[in-house]
């Protein structure tokens, strides 16, 4: 998480809800002789307490996770890069603009009988949201199909105990270069969903 406090105001209840609208991030806990990674969609539950997901078998982290371990979830939204020209400030310096979430906590693996509806809840989640399409559930494929999914994947439950929220949005600039950046950024693309990146920095300037 970055430093500076202008870039961490945010509730955590928002840090929350751009956690669980992502659904998708960075999972990494301890290893030898290096930290262990692994990109997962995730759900998490309406208090913010924890996180439901899945992994394969095999990924390494399924196999050192036996009982609980400290874990953290990194979650990122839009980014971008920020060319100091834009500022219309020649004391400013190229930047990087972004959105991340940290969900720190304690990761649990499940009982093998908690699979199936842990799976079922991320895909409504998902599938939801496809709307008017008609939603894909388990029971569209056959029992065979059920069977050889459910022994290749373990479930787990992930723990929040704390939540940190960057928002770099330029917070820290003037008005005038805050919207000059801005208005740049929207038709840039160095970065992802920098025209997301560009409105969160227009919500800065007005306030939201």
């Amino acid at each position: 998480m970055h430093p500076n406090p202008a870039y961490r105001q945010e509730s955590r209840d928002r840090n929350l809800g751009f956690a669980r609208d992502r659904g998708f991030g960075v999972l990494s806990v301890n290893g030898d002789p290096a930290p262990m990674i692994s990109h997962i969609p995730f759900v998490l539950s309406e208090d913010g307490a924890s996180a439901d997901l899945h992994l394969v078998r095999s990924n390494p982290i399924a196999r050192a996770v036996t009982g609980p371990m400290p874990a953290v979830i990194a979650v990122t939204g839009p980014d971008g890069y920020i060319s100091p020209d834009w500022y219309g400030d020649p004391a400013q310096v190229p930047t990087w603009n972004y959105v991340a979430v940290h969900l720190r906590g304690t990761l649990h693996p499940l009982p093998d009988d908690a699979l199936r509806a842990s799976l079922e809840t991320l895909t409504e989640m998902f599938e939801t949201r496809l709307l008017p399409k008609n939603p894909w559930t388990l029971d569209k494929t056959s029992e065979d199909v059920q069977e050889r999914l459910m022994r290749m994947i373990r479930p787990f439950r992930f723990e929040v105990a704390e939540v940190d929220g960057t928002w770099k949005l330029a917070q820290n600039k003037s008005s005038k270069a805050l919207q000059s950046a801005a208005s740049h950024l929207n038709g840039a693309h160095i970065g992802q969903e920098t025209a997301l990146l560009a409105a969160l920095m227009m919500g800065v300037e007005h306030g939201e």
